[in-house]
């Protein structure tokens, strides 16, 4: 298949590139300002992802197979910032790739998080009623609807949870997030009543490889790891799988000691088995996406010095 693919050097779209290669698929990478290394797309393309004109003048150009949308301003606090900004990425970029993929006959598969609920369900489900707390979270339910209202018969989107992996600069995962502020000298609290179904980047790609690859699942899916862990015990077990004193980096909080964190979602568990019932790809345990972390490049020298 040619796989047209926005986001290709983000943390989700690197890894779904590299998948992609491995099975024999040519995906053409749309990057905005990264120029470095790119492993996977057979093409790159850099282009400014807010000129929908220029975009769709490409993708006429390329005719694509499938459509795979990771690109995304995904940092809420940018979304508030400037909400007007972040729009043109979070809801006018897939609706124009929905709009593309109807009239290409191509597949989309289309991105979206599990912020769209409030965290206060014990678990949910497709069919749960969203609720969304920020504009981060109400921006991408309404990609959601924009994607289904133009291309439902060609578009799958997946929810998915905090993603773990490594990246393509090493800056931009969880672990490599905590192990920068390690390397600093800063210990980290976390949240010991935040919890979250955290899942690796290239599980998820596999997933979306597969979605891209058959024809009957439409719609509104979820994808996650096995289960849900706090905040604090995926910081603690980061430190211990590299080897370092998580007593001493890690310290315990709640949300609710500082009144910036008060509103995030308590817990957020994804129930997948609609899409795990059909798929040849299973869900990942965390020790499992653990043993797939490395030591980011940008603090390696301190890292083999402890």
């Amino acid at each position: 298949m040619k796989i047209l693919l926005t986001g290709a050097s983000g943390l989700l779209g690197s890894a779904f590139a590299q998948a992609a290669k491995r099975r024999g698929h040519h995906v053409v990478g749309i990057t905005g300002r990264y120029d470095g290394p790119l492993p996977g797309p057979a093409e790159r393309k850099q282009l400014d992802l807010a000129d929908l004109n220029a975009l769709e003048a490409f993708a006429l150009e390329q005719f694509p197979d499938a459509i795979v949308n990771c690109a995304a301003i995904s940092e809420p606090g940018d979304c508030e910032k400037d909400p007007a900004a972040s729009r043109l990425l979070n809801v006018a970029l897939p609706e124009k790739l929905a709009l593309l993929a109807r009239h290409l006959f191509a597949t989309l598969i289309h991105i979206s998080s599990e912020q769209v609920f409030d965290g206060t369900a014990a678990r949910y489900y497709r069919d749960s009623p969203p609720s969304p707390p920020n504009e981060y979270a109400r921006q991408k339910l309404e990609s959601e609807h924009r994607v289904n209202e133009l291309a439902a018969e060609f578009a799958t989107t997946l929810r998915l949870p905090l993603l773990m992996g490594n990246s393509l600069a090493g800056t931009r995962s969880l672990h490599e997030r905590l192990l920068l502020s390690w390397s600093k000298g800063r210990a980290t609290p976390l949240f010991t009543d935040e919890y979250r179904q955290p899942c690796l980047v290239d599980n998820a790609a596999a997933v979306m490889l597969e979605l891209c690859e058959r024809s009957d699942l439409k719609g509104v899916y979820h994808w996650a790891g096995e289960k849900c862990i706090s905040r604090y015990e995926m910081g603690q077990r980061i430190a211990q799988h590299f080897g370092l004193p998580a007593e001493q980096l890690v310290q315990a909080a709640q949300r609710g000691d500082d009144p910036r964190f008060a509103h995030r979602q308590a817990r957020l568990d994804l129930d997948i088995t609609p899409l795990a019932s059909k798929l040849k790809t299973q869900a990942q345990a965390f020790a499992d996406q653990l043993d797939a972390l490395i030591v980011p490049k940008p603090v390696r020298s301190w890292y083999h010095s402890q």
